[in-house]
């Protein structure tokens, strides 16, 4: 087993969840600037479309930094040759390990045999590992998946992951079906840990589900006996999550801000502004004013909407009215903070 930068890692190790148009190059970069987890992924990305002509137009996905690392790629596809010759990509581009997404729900995927439908295909499922361990042989191979499909699968499912030595599995504790309709159920964590034990003892267990912060996460890890835990949704709106830090209200806006500015440098030709405005609802709650800034903020077409509003809102507890004049946006100043 290849175990590479996990062996390092001191126990119970955090680690940032991937998920699509959120923990995007932009997002990452100020994580890892302001609150930098033990390991953090990429976004998931199709290895059959990093195979194929439209790889240029995915490459945004796996940019990164050396102050990311240790940073894993994740990628997806039921074809092994197409992950073979993916995971040879990403070892030419300097990752520090490869993920397969087994666990994703999205139909889309799934009609591609992939994310969550590997679960009802453990026989592919195993080819997949095997190729992407082919096709990046110095470095260590994860997989990300889910406890069953439609019922808990853990004795059946899991122990063919095992079987192929990847060097962690993160267990998001919910089946398939379930989604995320359901609490997760953290006692499955602790049979994936004792069906570790007995077929693959280097193996990391990592939860994943429900997790709000570091002391939830670390009663988690002890209570189940997992290695690490995964974070995804608590980490919107929170760049500082990992830090443990207390913010003031002019720190996290200004965070907003940068954050921002970074999504439209490097994504701004790859990816549509709205895809920003997502996280707006979660940096701009809980205080005075919140709702009429963030109405305020959807209406933005660019970052320099977001940091005039954001700026005046702090100068001088007025949010300026965002509105269109022959294309052109310009500011109104007689919106005043309830």
């Amino acid at each position: 087993m290849n175990s590479g930068f996990w062996k390092k890692l001191k126990k119970p190790f955090f680690a940032l969840a991937p998920m699509a148009d959120v923990t995007d190059a932009a997002f990452r970069r100020v994580i890892a600037k302001y609150g930098k987890p033990d390991v953090m992924w990429t976004e998931f990305t199709s290895a059959d479309g990093l195979c194929s002509p439209g790889r240029k137009t995915l490459l945004h996905n796996l940019v990164f930094t050396g102050e990311e690392r240790p940073i894993v790629a994740q990628l997806f596809t039921s074809n092994p040759e197409k992950m073979r010759e993916a995971a040879a990509l990403c070892a030419k581009l300097g990752f520090d390990g490869i993920d397969i997404n087994m666990g994703c729900p999205d139909r889309s995927i799934e009609k591609q045999g992939a994310g969550a439908a590997m679960i009802k295909n453990p026989k592919q499922a195993r080819a997949v590992i095997r190729a992407a361990k082919a096709g990046a042989p110095k470095l260590p191979v994860s997989v990300k998946t889910r406890v069953g499909y439609g019922k808990n699968e853990i004795e059946k499912w899991l122990s063919e992951i095992l079987k192929e030595g990847v060097a962690a599995v993160t267990l998001h504790c919910r089946t398939r079906k379930e989604m995320s309709s359901v609490p997760a159920r953290w006692e499955h964590v602790k049979e994936a840990v004792a069906l570790r034990d007995r077929i693959s003892p280097g193996t990391l267990i990592i939860g994943n589900g429900d997790v709000s912060d570091l002391k939830d996460g670390g009663e988690r890890a002890r209570l189940y006996g997992a290695d690490g835990v995964m974070i995804g949704r608590g980490i919107f709106g929170n760049p500082w999550l990992f830090s443990n830090r207390v913010l003031t209200l002019e720190e996290k806006l200004k965070g907003l801000i940068e954050h921002t500015k970074l999504f439209e440098k490097l994504l701004g030709k790859a990816k549509s502004f709205a895809v920003m405005k997502k996280h707006f609802k979660a940096y701009i709650s809980g205080f005075d004013g919140a709702k009429e800034l963030r109405v305020q903020l959807m209406k933005a077409k660019n970052s320099k909407d977001v940091e005039r509003t954001i700026n005046h809102f702090l100068d001088k507890g007025e949010i300026p009215e965002l509105f269109e004049d022959d294309g052109i946006n310009q500011t109104r100043n007689d919106v005043s903070v309830v």
